[in-house]
C-alpha cells in the first residue's frame, strides 16, 4: 500500500472528528463558556497560575502530552502489521483520547485547576479520592520511568544527540527570561530566537562529536539514568515560566515541524508500506510484544490513541495557564488529534522499512537470529548515519531510521542522512523530556496534597520547602525504577498503568457529565470508551502478571500491577453507586421539567 493514501485518509478522519464531534462535545455536552473567568486569571500568582497566550498554552500542552507514546507505541505495535495500530489510533483518538483530554481539562478548569484525584474526591467521594490519589501517584512514577527509558536507549554513547538535547535546557531558560523580563509580549521574536538556537545546536553536533568535547557528552546508560531525574527535579521545582513552559513551547515547534517535514517527504517520495497489514504475530509469540493483538495493541499504543498520562497534564499544568474556556476545544480535543497524527506518522515511518530491518533494530541480535529474517537496507543506512543502529530496541531508533529512510530518497538528501537521524533522535528525546518534566511536576502536586493532610503547609503548592521535598521524592522514586529496569520490563507496566489511569479519568468525566446535564446519552461519550478500555487493560495486566512477571520472578512488577488493579476496581465500584444516584436524580429533574412545561402550556392555552 502507498503510504500517501494512508496519510491523506488519516488527516481527513482527524479533521472531520475535530470539526463535528469536538464541536458537539464542547458546545452541547460541556457547554464551555468564555465568559467564565478561568483559574489562571482568578488565582494568578506568577508561579503556578499564569495566564498564557492560547498558542503558548497549546504548545505546552501538546509538547507535554505527546511523549514517547505516539512515537514508540506505534513503532512497537507495527509488529502486528500496520492495520491494527492505524485503526486504533484513528478510532481511539477521536472517540476516546480527544474526549478524555477535553473533558478532564474542562473539569479541572471548573475546579480551580485541581488534580484528577482532587476532582474525584469532590465529585464522587472520599473513598474514590484516596484511591485515586494513590493510583495517580503509582502510575505517574511508572510512567516517568517508562518514558525515560526510551531516551536512555536513544542517547547513550551518542555525543551528537546528547549535546543537542542538553543544549535545549539553557536555551529554554534564556527564552523564559527573555519573554518575562527582557522583551515581555514579544512571543514571535522569542520563538524565532529559540528555534534558531536549537537548530544551531543540531548543526554543531558533528563538530562536538569529532572534537575534544566529545567525552563530555558521551554518556553511558547508567549516567543518563541518573541525569534524567535530576533534570526533572529542577523542572518540577522551578517556576513554570522559567524552564518547563518555554521548553515545552519551543519543543512544540520542533515536533510539529518534524512531523510536517515527514509528511512532505511521504508526499514527495510516495514510499510503499513494506510491513503487511497484519503479520503472523497477531496471535501472540512476537519477538517484541509477547501477547496477542488484543489486548496488547491497545496497551502498546497509548498516547497516540488514549492515554491516562494526559489527564495529569490536563488537570495539572495546563488549566493553570488557560486564559479562556473558549480555548478548551483547541487545546484539549485539538492537541490530542495532532498527537494522533504524529502516531500515524510513526507507524508509517516504521512500516516503510524492510521487514527484516525493522525487526533487526527492535530486537537483540540473539533474538533476531532466531527469526530467520535478513536485513536489506540496514547496513547502508548504518554507514550513512555513522553508527550501528541494529539491536537498539525501544522504538526510538527504528523511528529515526525510518524517517531517515524516507528523507534519504529525496533528491540531494542522501548526504544529509546522518543529520536527519540525529535530528530525529533529538526530536524524540525532546518529545519525551517535555512529558517527563511536566509529569514530574504534576506528581509533585499530588505528593504535596497527600502530605498536606498531615503537614498542612504542604497544601500550599507555592511553599518552597514543600515543593523541593515533594519534587525530590518523586524524582528519586521513578529514577530508582528507571535505574534497575529495561524496555521489556518497564514498558508493559507503563502501558497497563497508563491505560488504567485513562479509565479512571473517564470515570470522573462520566460522573461530571451526569451531574451537570442529567443526560445518560451525553454521559455515554465517556462511559463507552471507559468500559472498553477498563476490560482491555485488566486483561492485559492479568496476562503480564501470570505469563511474564511471575515466571521471570519480577515481583515488584507483580506488586505494582496488583495494587493498581485493586485501586481501579475500588474506584469503579464506588463510582457506580454515585452514577445510580445521579441517573435517578436526572430522571427526577426530567419529570419536573416535563411537568413544568405542561403547566406553562396550560397557562398559555388559557
Amino acid at each position: 500500500m502507498n503510504a500517501l493514501y494512508l496519510l491523506i485518509a488519516a488527516a481527513c478522519i482527524l479533521l472531520i472528528g475535530y470539526r463535528l464531534y469536538g464541536t458537539f462535545l464542547a458546545s452541547k455536552v460541556l457547554a464551555a463558556d468564555p465568559r467564565i473567568v478561568t483559574p489562571a486569571k482568578r488565582l494568578e500568582d506568577g508561579y503556578n497560575y499564569v495566564p498564557t497566550n492560547r498558542w503558548v498554552t497549546f504548545g505546552h500542552h501538546f509538547a507535554a502530552i505527546a511523549a514517547a507514546g505516539p512515537l514508540v507505541g506505534p513503532v512497537l505495535a507495527a509488529q502486528f502489521g500496520y492495520l491494527p495500530g492505524t485503526l486504533w489510533i484513528l478510532i481511539g483518538g477521536v472517540l476516546g483520547g480527544a474526549v478524555h483530554d477535553m473533558v478532564v481539562l474542562f473539569a479541572s478548569v471548573r475546579h480551580d485547576g485541581q488534580s484528577i484525584a482532587q476532582i474525584a474526591k469532590k465529585e464522587i467521594g472520599p473513598v474514590t479520592g484516596v484511591a485515586a490519589s494513590f493510583a495517580v501517584l503509582f502510575i505517574l512514577i511508572i510512567t516517568m520511568a517508562g518514558l525515560s527509558i526510551v531516551i536512555v536507549n536513544a542517547l547513550h554513547d551518542n555525543p551528537w544527540g546528547s549535546f543537542t538535547v542538553a543544549m535545549t535546557i539553557p536555551i529554554a531558560i534564556f527564552v523564559g527570561i527573555y519573554m518575562r523580563f527582557l522583551r515581555p509580549g514579544k512571543l514571535v521574536e522569542a520563538s524565532v530566537i529559540g528555534v534558531v538556537l536549537i537548530l544551531l545546536a543540531v548543526a554543531l553536533g558533528p563538530a562536538v562529536k569529532h572534537s575534544a568535547l566529545a567525552p563530555m557528552f558521551t554518556y553511558s546508560a547508567k549516567v543518563i539514568d541518573v541525569a534524567l531525574p535530576v533534570y526533572a527535579f529542577f523542572a518540577a521545582a522551578l517556576p513554570v515560566w522559567l524552564l518547563l513552559a518555554p521548553r515545552d513551547y519551543l519543543s512544540s515547534y520542533l515536533k510539529i515541524g518534524t512531523i510536517a517535514a515527514l509528511a512532505i517527504g511521504i508526499i514527495g517520495v510516495h514510499p510503499v508500506l513494506q510491513m503487511p497489514p497484519v503479520t503472523k504475530f497477531i496471535n501472540g509469540g512476537g519477538p517484541i510484544i509477547a501477547g496477542k493483538v488484543w489486548p496488547f495493541v491497545f496497551i502498546t499504543i497509548a498516547c497516540g490513541a488514549i492515554s491516562g498520562f494526559h489527564s495529569l497534564i490536563a488537570a495539572g499544568t495546563t488549566p493553570k495557564m488557560l486564559e479562556s474556556e473558549a480555548d478548551i476545544k483547541i487545546v484539549g480535543f485539538g492537541g490530542m488529534l495532532v498527537e494522533s497524527f504524529v502516531a500515524i506518522m510513526a507507524i508509517i515511518a516504521a512500516s516503510v522499512l524492510p521487514v527484516g530491518d525493522y525487526f533487526a533494530i527492535n530486537t537483540t541480535p540473539a533474538v533476531f537470529a532466531k527469526l530467520g529474517m535478513h536485513v536489506d537496507k540496514l547496513p547502508m543506512l548504518s554507514q550513512l548515519i555513522g553508527e550501528n543502529v541494529a539491536g537498539r530496541p525501544g522504538g526510538a531508533v527504528s523511528l529515526a531510521v525510518g524517517m531517515s529512510y524516507v528523507f534519504s530518497s529525496l533528491p540531494g538528501m542522501k548526504e544529509l542522512v546522518a543529520y536527519w537521524y540525529q535530528f530525529a533522535i533529538m526530536f524524540e528525546a525532546v518529545f519525551i523530556l517535555t512529558a517527563v518534566d511536566a509529569g514530574t511536576r504534576a506528581a509533585r502536586y499530588v505528593v504535596q496534597d497527600m502530605i498536606g493532610v498531615v503537614i498542612k503547609p504542604f497544601k500550599k503548592i507555592n511553599w518552597w520547602p514543600g515543593a523541593l521535598i515533594s519534587a525530590a521524592l518523586v524524582s528519586f522514586s521513578w529514577g530508582y525504577l528507571l535505574y534497575g529496569g529495561n524496555i521489556s520490563t518497564v514498558w508493559p507496566l507503563f502501558g497497563v498503568s497508563n491505560q488504567l489511569l485513562a479509565s479512571l479519568a473517564l470515570v470522573v468525566g462520566t460522573t461530571i457529565i451526569l451531574k451537570s446535564t442529567g443526560r445518560v446519552s451525553y454521559a455515554l461519550a465517556t462511559f463507552i470508551p471507559f468500559a472498553f478500555l477498563f476490560v482491555t487493560t485488566l486483561d492485559a495486566s492479568y496476562f503480564n502478571v501470570t505469563k511474564v512477571y511471575i515466571p521471570q520472578h519480577m515481583y515488584l512488577n507483580v506488586a505494582l500491577s496488583v495494587i493498581m488493579a485493586v485501586l481501579a476496581v475500588i474506584i469503579v465500584v464506588d463510582s457506580s453507586f454515585k452514577w445510580s444516584k445521579l441517573i435517578a436524580d436526572g430522571k427526577g429533574r426530567q419529570k419536573q421539567r416535563v411537568a413544568h412545561e405542561a403547566i406553562v402550556r396550560d397557562l398559555a392555552a388559557k
